[in-house]
């Protein structure tokens, strides 16, 4: 999301600070730091969220290691940092360390921008490149031209994201429809909450969940290499090829057939969760960000599975940390990364609903977050995650979100859709 995690989310701002002088320690292109006593970081995960209340316990965990520096957390959202971020990290204000979307069209761009810093250095000094699988590793690096999968290590994820279907068990019963295990199962259980007058899907048009319901539609009909031409440039990408056309037509199929409504069209990503949590719609299909707090905050029995019928799906390592250009304290970033890699960290990451990239498995002991992580681990294993598909070309969201809105209301053919795709993509991609 998004790129998504693709949410607009706001946090309220935290100052920790301490008083002791810090022990000097050479600062890696940012000074020393026994001269510094502030770390400014910026994140926009909500403070209930697994990567809230992890990243605060880092916060607590940085101070007492660095007697002396105080942690500056500034409140930021997630659309303010994406669009001023190449503004403010080219000034004098940038933070010492940031939370940033990845993919070619935002860290990638800023790295191509000579915004960020290179962190392969520490990378291969902390060992962080041993703890990530190369699926989650591949959003951390990017070439000269910004595209991501190799070159230097311009970010680090400490936790990865998937996209699974969320059901409402109480619904299905409450309407004796029983829960699906095929994608066949799955559009005879949408037809029938239509027939007894409930939208099976809960949606947001005006932001990244339509447009992932189109995607994943798209990679149910897909494979590896279909994925690598889109998202990696190896070879040219086709937008009226057999899986694109799929994606597009039965999208349009679904809102015809009631299973998505219109009225969604100016649907945000939070009414749509709202909407679950709430106990309206049945089904929900998105990203493993929402898990900790549906099981913190829906009241009714749910559960949740991996899109029926496809081995790939949009995922990827999570937002990742970067370390502006600019950054006056960049030894001390570094070192708050470091903890948030570590195994105490991570593991209660994992506990609360996360996904962690390095935890130890064995002290994950809550049930639903094990079964979260378990899914995640079948994705990786099968080399299933599929990215998101804003990420290829800069404001390529932009357009998906307009265009899937055109598609919902039936003002555009998918023919026409998909046309608006490929000139929108070549105009963005590297030349083949």
């Amino acid at each position: 999301m998004l790129t998504a995690r693709r949410r607009v989310m706001t946090i309220t701002a935290a100052i920790l600070g301490g008083s002791l002088v810090m022990t000097a320690c050479g600062g890696s292109g940012g000074g020393s730091s026994s001269d510094a006593k502030t770390l400014r970081l910026w994140h926009y995960e909500g403070p209930d969220s697994a990567m809230g209340v992890a990243w605060n316990e880092a916060i607590k965990e940085f101070e007492a290691k660095h007697p002396g520096v105080k942690v500056k957390f500034e409140e930021k959202g997630f659309e303010q940092i994406q669009k001023t971020a190449p503004m403010i990290l080219n000034s004098s204000d940038a933070p010492d360390i940031m939370e940033y979307n990845k993919g070619n069209a935002t860290a990638g761009q800023l790295s191509k921008q000579g915004l960020l810093t290179d962190l392969t250095p520490e990378v291969t000094r902390r060992g962080w490149d041993k703890k990530l699988s190369a699926g989650v590793a591949t959003t951390s690096r990017y070439d000269a031209d910004g595209v991501m999968g190799s070159g230097k290590w311009y970010g680090l994820p400490n936790y990865a994201e998937y996209t699974m279907v969320y059901y409402n068990k109480d619904l299905f019963k409450k309407y004796k429809i029983a829960e699906p295990k095929t994608f066949d199962q799955l559009t005879a259980a949408m037809d029938a909450f239509v027939k007894k007058g409930v939208t099976p899907l809960a949606n947001a048009g005006a932001e990244y969940m339509a447009q992932q319901y189109l995607y994943q539609l798209a990679l149910s009909r897909a494979d590896r290499s279909w994925v690598d031409k889109f998202e990696l440039y190896k070879g040219r990408t086709d937008f009226h090829d057999a899986a694109w056309t799929y994606g597009a037509t039965t999208f349009a199929d679904w809102v015809k057939k009631g299973y998505i409504s219109k009225k969604s069209t100016s649907t945000k990503a939070e009414d749509a969760g709202v909407s679950f949590i709430q106990g309206k719609s049945p089904i929900l299909f998105s990203g493993s960000w929402w898990y900790g707090r549906f099981q913190k905050e829906a009241t009714f029995d749910w559960d949740s599975s991996l899109w029926p019928g496809s081995q790939l799906t949009p995922g990827s390592g999570g937002n990742l940390w970067v370390v502006p250009k600019n950054a006056k304290n960049k030894q001390l970033a570094y070192d708050f990364i470091d903890i948030t890699m570590s195994k105490k960290i991570q593991n209660l990451l994992g506990n609360k609903g996360g996904v962690p990239v390095a935890a130890d498995t064995g002290a994950i002991t809550d049930p639903k977050s094990r079964e979260l992580i378990s899914g995640f681990n079948t994705v990786s294993k099968r080399d299933g995650l599929a990215f998101y598909p804003d990420w290829p070309v800069n404001g390529f969201y932009d357009v998906l979100v307009s265009e899937t809105q055109k598609l919902m209301t039936g003002s555009e053919k998918p023919g026409a859709y998909l046309d608006a795709l490929q000139q929108a993509y070549d105009k963005g991609a590297p030349k083949q």
